[in-house]
């Protein structure tokens, strides 16, 4: 069992959010003061919004958020980090300050009524608890079908997910700090946190409609993070390109000894047209080799070089002086 009241904070990633972000802290705010005023959350709870190096206005009213109210602090990175980079920084910020610490996105599509399930779970011993969604039905055919085969294909690859679940998550301070532990540069938490063990649980909810803006996760940008995700936790694909190559030299074998024996017979043997097909394809299969190849030796090497996943700018809370990380 978890003490209660629960010191929480609430860690939202911003990029390019002007647009929404006066609705969502209005929201949020209200709903953490009725938390508390139910007593299932501490007074000095608090949400801390990240800026991810927005180029519009987001830090200007994240700034002007946490002058008005002291339930907010900013956090603003140097430079564009990427969402989950950006989710790292706040949860690094939030660890020595927080019993519990929820992630959710600016946009308010995660219904923030489900962290009453979370808490609820919480206190009931889960060190995690994943927000789940419970159906896909306000999502066209095109994205319920793409999100379904995502998960799907990361199970087959080998990479352990929950389906239905992107970021919208509680982590105790004990999963917490274990999370932070890990060295990687290339983050994928949606198959990290599932490799911690801890005790866990679901709460289901229904996804609504984004306030205002449009989505930061287009077609391009979701193949480059499913890739991300299976290259940083699985070798299967490597496994399937060699695979591949057995395969192939086994036909290449094949086809040797039928031109072989097409020359004893005297046959004619095969003519251009199927010489260049072959060709054509056992390049293109070597091709696709050599950059899955690439893909995993480009991760080795963003690895060594042990960079920093991000860079704090600023820091804002109210009754605090300001600091810059230099």
């Amino acid at each position: 069992m978890n003490n209660k009241p629960a010191r929480l904070y609430v860690v939202v990633p911003c990029y390019n959010e002007e647009a929404v972000l006066p609705e969502t802290a209005k929201r949020l705010d209200a709903f953490l003061n009725g938390l508390i005023s139910e007593g299932e959350i501490a007074p000095d709870s608090r949400v801390m919004w990240v800026d991810d190096g927005s180029p519009d206005r987001t830090w200007e009213l994240i700034d002007a958020l946490c002058d008005e109210n002291e339930r907010f602090e900013g956090l603003k990175l140097a430079h564009n980090a990427g969402h989950q980079n950006a989710l790292w920084a706040g949860m690094t910020e939030a660890a020595d300050k927080c019993d519990a610490l929820v992630s959710i996105d600016a946009d308010l599509q995660d219904d923030i009524n489900a962290m009453r399930g979370f808490l609820k779970e919480y206190y009931a011993g889960a060190d995690i608890v994943y927000g789940v969604r419970s159906k896909r039905e306000k999502d066209t055919f095109f994205k319920r079908f793409t999100a379904e085969a995502f998960y799907k294909g990361m199970a087959k690859m080998g990479v352990e997910t929950v389906f239905n679940h992107a970021d919208y998550r509680l982590l105790s301070r004990r999963a917490l700090n274990e999370l932070l532990k890990y060295t990687e540069v290339n983050l994928f938490l949606r198959g990290m946190v599932p490799t911690l063990g801890f005790k866990t649980a679901k709460v289901y909810y229904e996804r609504g409609e984004r306030l205002a803006g449009e989505s930061k996760y287009p077609l391009r940008k979701m193949l480059a993070f499913a890739m991300q995700g299976v290259t940083s936790f699985s070798i299967k694909p490597i496994r399937m390109v060699t695979a591949v190559g057995f395969v192939f030299a086994a036909a290449a074998i094949l086809a040797a000894l039928y031109t072989f024996i097409s020359h004893i017979a005297g046959h004619a043997v095969a003519g251009w047209a199927s010489t260049m097909l072959s060709i054509w394809l056992i390049g293109g299969v070597q091709l696709m080799a050599l950059g899955m190849i690439g893909e995993y030796v480009g991760k080795i090497y963003m690895e060594v070089k042990r960079r920093p996943r991000f860079i704090v700018e600023t820091y804002k809370a109210k009754n605090t002086t300001n600091r810059s990380d230099r």
